[in-house]
């Protein structure tokens, strides 16, 4: 379970590709603390730490996520949000995050706002009835609130503190990114449905 609020930005410096799985080498201010076996948060996909030194951690993304996240696409250099699980006992200062991607949708506008961004995604498979303005959703690991929605796109303000401290800063037009709706949403509708 994690929170949404992104510890460290990683940096991508290696990508092995064995059959279908990719293995990814991941430089990062965080990697000297991480544990073999730990779960952390990878742009929003929960990865195991399979082996680290003091400047990097490894991590396997199997072929099923590679298909469902925007990590088949990622390269060298790419940047990473990334977020330790959370701390029983600590604050939940973003919302109940699971680390499942449930969807990639691309990043089709972004608009400078003279000190903050909006940024606007879109998707065919959008479920719309999971996306709810001022609801939470977790955009690459990053937990947001949606500013504005529609049938298959919605938007989300970007402050400046989060646009320096994530990968915000480094997204483009249609970049492809992971969402995971809100895991009450996700309950809700199923209970309905029943």
């Amino acid at each position: 379970m994690f929170t949404g609020i992104i510890e460290s930005l990683g940096k991508i410096t290696k990508i092995e590709k064995e059959g279908e799985n990719y293995h990814f080498t991941i430089e990062s201010e965080i990697s000297k603390e991480l544990k073999i076996d730990q779960s952390v948060a990878h742009n929003g996909v929960c990865l195991t730490i399979l082996e680290k030194t003091t400047k990097n951690h490894i991590v396997t993304a199997i072929h099923e996520t590679v298909q469902k996240t925007n990590m088949g696409v990622l390269k060298v250099g790419s940047l990473l949000n990334l977020e330790r699980c959370l701390k029983i006992g600590g604050r939940l200062d973003g919302h109940m995050v699971q680390g499942h991607i449930d969807d990639t949708v691309k990043c089709v506008k972004i608009v400078d706002e003279n000190g903050s961004w909006r940024y606007y995604f879109e998707g065919a498979n959008i479920d719309p009835k999971l996306l709810v303005n001022k609801g939470s959703i977790c955009i690459n690991g990053v937990s947001l609130t949606i500013a504005n929605t529609k049938e298959k796109t919605f938007e989300v303000a970007i402050i400046p503190y989060t646009y320096e401290n994530t990968n915000f800063k480094d997204l483009k037009v249609n970049d492809l990114i992971n969402i995971e709706y809100d895991i009450l949403g996700k309950y809700i509708l199923k209970n309905l449905s029943t």
